[in-house]
């Protein structure tokens, strides 16, 4: 079995991705320099072929894969993780209320936890993988493509948390010798 290549497109920038502020269910539009982001990072998708375009279904993640040059099919397991009572806050305005707070180990009350987002993505994995030979592109957001990518390369989710993800940035997952690896990491313009 061979495994598909994976592109992974996240999002332009938002507002709330300008000051830090987690975004999870609140469906911010781009920025005007989200959208050129966007539209630059597209350049690396020109003349590549896809046998599938999955979108988180948040229109900052659909509108990035539009600016791309692809129509990408909206999927639900892609949405980014719900952060719950943090929605809207900076991690130093968490740790004010809950000092020493981290995303991977900690979860957010009233939202996800690690393990959640990985129940959620596990399935999803499991369908890719069974696309032998293609290539396929994903958009989405920073922590659930970083939890996606650790998970992929069969790292576990939480080492998602060493993996940071830029604004607009492209990465690849491959193939070797049978294994998922990481090609590419958070190329940005």
């Amino acid at each position: 079995m061979s495994l598909p290549e994976i592109w992974i497109g996240r999002h332009g920038e938002t507002e709330w991705t300008k000051s830090g502020q987690h975004t999870g269910t609140t469906d911010l539009p781009l920025t005007e320099n989200g959208r050129d982001q966007a539209r630059r990072l597209g350049k690396r998708f020109e003349g590549v072929e896809f046998d599938l375009v999955l979108s988180s279904p948040l229109g900052r993640a659909q509108e990035t894969a539009r600016l791309c040059g692809l129509d990408p099919q909206p999927e639900e397991r892609l949405r980014e993780w719900d952060y719950g009572e943090y929605e809207g806050l900076t991690t130093k305005e968490i740790r004010v209320g809950k000092p020493g707070w981290e995303l991977w180990t900690d979860g957010c009350p009233g939202g996800e936890s690690l393990d959640d987002v990985v129940a959620r993505l596990e399935p999803l994995i499991a369908e890719l993988r069974a696309r032998e030979d293609q290539r396929i592109a994903l958009f989405g957001h920073g922590h659930l493509s970083r939890a996606f990518t650790a998970c992929w390369i069969q790292l576990g989710g939480f080492a998602g948390q060493a993996l940071k993800l830029g604004t607009a940035s492209l990465s690849v997952m491959g193939v070797e010798h049978g294994n998922p690896v990481l090609i590419l990491w958070n190329l940005m313009d």
